[in-house]
Parts: C-alpha cells; sequence; structure tokens
C-alpha cells in the first residue's frame, strides 16, 4: 500500500498498474456482532464514535466491469451516519439480500461492513470487459451501484430493481485505502481540485441536480423561487449554488446566523434564520401548528415581494413537511429525499389536493445525472463545500459532526493521501476559483 501511495505522491500513475494489489487494506467499518450497541437508547445518545472503527480486512475480488481504486480522500454523508447508529435498520440486511443476488455478490455479505458514497483516486485495476477507465486514472465515484439486467433500469438507471448505494446497501465502500465499485461509477477528477475537495461533492452534489434540476426531479427553471431547508449544509450548499447558477431565486432557510453569512457569502440574498425567527412546526408529538406555516409562508412573501415558492427542495423531512407543502405555490412543487428528522411525513392534505401541488420522491441520480453534476464542479460552475477535513482515524468524530449537525457543507477524511492540499492538476484553473472553493473552509 505505501508503494501504490507513493507512487501517486510522486506523480508516477503509468506505474500504478504495475504494482501488485494488496492482500488486504486498511477501512472504516462497522461489525455484525455490534449491530445491536445501542439498543434501548434515542438517536440522540447513538455515538458513531463507539461504532466506526478502522480496521484492515481483506482485499475483495475483482470482477468483470469493476474496478479497484486506490482512494486517497472520501468524506462523511448522511448514510454513514444511519450505519453507524444502525437506524433506521442494520446495513448488514442489504448487505444479505445483496449477497443472495449472485455467486459475484456473495462477496458483500461479510460479518463487517466498509462504508462510506464517496471518494476521490486513482484506478488501481480494472476487471473484464472495462474499456474506458485504466490503471492511473484519476478519479471520483458516484454512489450508484446498479445491475441493470432489467428492463426498468435502461430508461433511468434509479428505476432498476437492483438500484443500491454503494457503501450503504454494498460492501466495500469509499472510507477506506481501497475501494472496489462498478466502472460505471467512475468520472474523471476534476484537476483544480485536491482529494478532499474532489471527494466532497459526489453524493451530495448529484443528489441535489437530480432533485431540483433533472426532469426526474423539479425541473427547475429560470426565475423559479425555490425554498432550500438547510441551506448550508451538505446537500442544501449545492441546491442553492445550483439555484443561482440557475437563474432561479433561491430562499435559503438556516440555523444560526453563522450559516446565514455563508450562503450570503454564496450569492443568496433572501435568508431565514430559523433561530432567530424561531419557528415551531409542532405544538407536540402528534400536532402540527399551521399558525407557524402561515407564519413561514408570510416571512417568504416579505422577502420575495409577494411571491410564493415555485419549488420545495426538502429533505429534513418529518419536522418541516407539512410547512413545505403549506407554503407551496398552487401548481408548486415539493421535491424530497433523505428524512434527516425522521420518516413518517404527515401534511394537510387540502392545501396540496385543493391547489394542484406535487410532491416528488427523489432518490440519488443515475449515471447521467451524476456525470452532468460532476461536469458542473470541473467547469467551475458549481464548487465544493468541504468545510473540515479529518485524518480517518478520527472518522467517528467526523460523523458526530454530521450527526449533530455541527459541520457546515461537507466533512472531508483522508484516507490515503497524508495531508492536505495534495492533487492539484490545474493551478491556472485553481487560482481563478480559488475563493469560492475555500468559502466554507474553517467555519
Amino acid at each position: 500500500m505505501n508503494e501504490i501511495r507513493d507512487a501517486i505522491l510522486s506523480d508516477q500513475l503509468d506505474a500504478v498498474g504495475g504494482l501488485a494489489v494488496p492482500e488486504s487494506y486498511r477501512a472504516v467499518v462497522v461489525r455484525k456482532d455490534e449491530q445491536d450497541m445501542f439498543e434501548g437508547l434515542t438517536t440522540k445518545d447513538k455515538d458513531p464514535r463507539k461504532s466506526l472503527h478502522v480496521e484492515e480486512v481483506a482485499t475483495p475480488e475483482l470482477g468483470p466491469g469493476e474496478a479497484i481504486v486506490a482512494v486517497m480522500a472520501s468524506s462523511v454523508n448522511y448514510n454513514t451516519v444511519w450505519t453507524s447508529i444502525f437506524e433506521p435498520v442494520s446495513t448488514f440486511g442489504f448487505l444479505e439480500r445483496y449477497g443472495r443476488v449472485s455467486e459475484l455478490t456473495k462477496r458483500h455479505d461479510l460479518p463487517y461492513h466498509v462504508v462510506g458514497s464517496d471518494l476521490a483516486g486513482v484506478v488501481l485495476r480494472v476487471g473484464p470487459g472495462v474499456n474506458r477507465w485504466k490503471p492511473g486514472d484519476e478519479v471520483v465515484a458516484h454512489c450508484l451501484s446498479v445491475e441493470l439486467e432489467d428492463p426498468a433500469g435502461h430508461d433511468d438507471t434509479m428505476m432498476d430493481p437492483q438500484q443500491r448505494i454503494w457503501g450503504f446497501e454494498t460492501n466495500f465502500g469509499g472510507l477506506a485505502e481501497l475501494a472496489l465499485v462498478k466502472s460505471n461509477q467512475l468520472m474523471p477528477k476534476p484537476g483544480h481540485l485536491t482529494w478532499e475537495e474532489a471527494a466532497a461533492p459526489g453524493l451530495v452534489n448529484s443528489t441535489a441536480y437530480r432533485q431540483l434540476v433533472s426532469r426526474n426531479g423539479a425541473a427547475m427553471k429560470q426565475g423559479d423561487v425555490v425554498l432550500i431547508w438547510g441551506a448550508s449544509g451538505g446537500l442544501g450548499s449545492y441546491a442553492t449554488q445550483m439555484a443561482l447558477n440557475g437563474g432561479a431565486i433561491p430562499v435559503c432557510v438556516v440555523s444560526s446566523p453563522e450559516k446565514a453569512d455563508i450562503v450570503r457569502k454564496m450569492g443568496a440574498e433572501l435568508v431565514i434564520d430559523r433561530s432567530a425567527e424561531q419557528y415551531c412546526f409542532w405544538k407536540d408529538e402528534d400536532t402540527q401548528d399551521p399558525k407557524e406555516w402561515q407564519r413561514l409562508g408570510k416571512k417568504i412573501r416579505e422577502l420575495t415581494g409577494g411571491d410564493d415558492v415555485d419549488i420545495v427542495f426538502e429533505h429534513p423531512g418529518r419536522d418541516t413537511f407539512g410547512a413545505s407543502v403549506y407554503v407551496t405555490k398552487k401548481g408548486g412543487t415539493i421535491v424530497t429525499c433523505a428524512s434527516t428528522t425522521g420518516y413518517m411525513h404527515s401534511y394537510d392534505n387540502r392545501y396540496l389536493w385543493m391547489n394542484l401541488k406535487r410532491i416528488i420522491g427523489s432518490h440519488f441520480a443515475n449515471y447521467k445525472e451524476a456525470w452532468e453534476a460532476n461536469r458542473l464542479i470541473d467547469k467551475g460552475l458549481i464548487h465544493p463545500t468541504l468545510s473540515k477535513v479529518y485524518p480517518m482515524e478520527e472518522v467517528g468524530q467526523a460523523a458526530c459532526d454530521v450527526k449533530g449537525n455541527l459541520h457546515q457543507g461537507k466533512v472531508g477524511v483522508l484516507t490515503l493521501a497524508p495531508e492536505e492540499g495534495l492533487g492539484v492538476r490545474d493551478a491556472e484553473k485553481r487560482a481563478k476559483h480559488l475563493a469560492a472553493i475555500n468559502r466554507f473552509r474553517g467555519v
């Protein structure tokens, strides 16, 4: 592994393919025999630092259409938090079901789960049938794992019945020194970014693209008013950029003055600080407060000059969904994913049905959408929102930051890269966009 890292760091990428693939590698894992460790605790009390471990694991067999990537950096997404606290279910159930698909997928059903759904690194080996990529290629990976043996997946791969999220519903994820991916997960690493910056956008940038821009999502157009919950967070920070870049008018909801400053630095002018407004959409565990929905709607109209929102970019879920449905304009769209505050959404259907609003479910992105989202990064039209970077040994704390919403944008993790700042190929382009690249750093 040291020889592989040294070859990459010394820019001897042509030699990478001639190096031996290690029989084992260091990875961030959860253990099957610990999946009940938090039983009886509330979600708040479940601590990823107790369940995420850095261990030496066996290198998986390389199959047809696959690649092994030497991972220089990765990042933490909320699905890693869910995996680490075994909510809403243990991910070992996903691995068991995937292991029953074929002889090759049996590799994934193990007593440990290598987690992580982002990476930036260098292709080390490719399996039979892979022609587009070769050892030595610098890449990032999106997290759609799909078998594509069913006709349902050939119009939109997200509709394939064997669609899974790599590193969450499959094994051998990106929070590791090596990762196993399907070759159609690979995309070119933007040359103006460091390893840790390039690893940060993958999952959330692609998710935001499908949810907001794609015809499979809200199909945002110029002039649309878009309400973005958590506008400085992992998903929201990319949705905010896409709204601004696409000629829409974002109304950014954040939870502190510091987060309000961040979205203003991105160019957003209409900002709602929930901490200042003290919205409380639930009177108690079972009862929502429509007066608070009305108060939010009034605030939105004050900011927009009287307009209601065309699109709501929804991902908090239970806490906000009733308000989201209410404040959307007649004929407008609520597009939803994730549900980080709870999956059981409730709303007053009169405001949906009688006003012809639509709710669209959105989940990650297909390869085309992920490629387009990555292209926006490469063109310098969308920028990473990396705020903090941890070494792999401290991934538990990184996951705690995300779980507790203590972070801004994305939290990165160094794997093979020994330090931050490495991997830049296009210094001229980087200099042009440096201020935007660094907007979230140290916040």
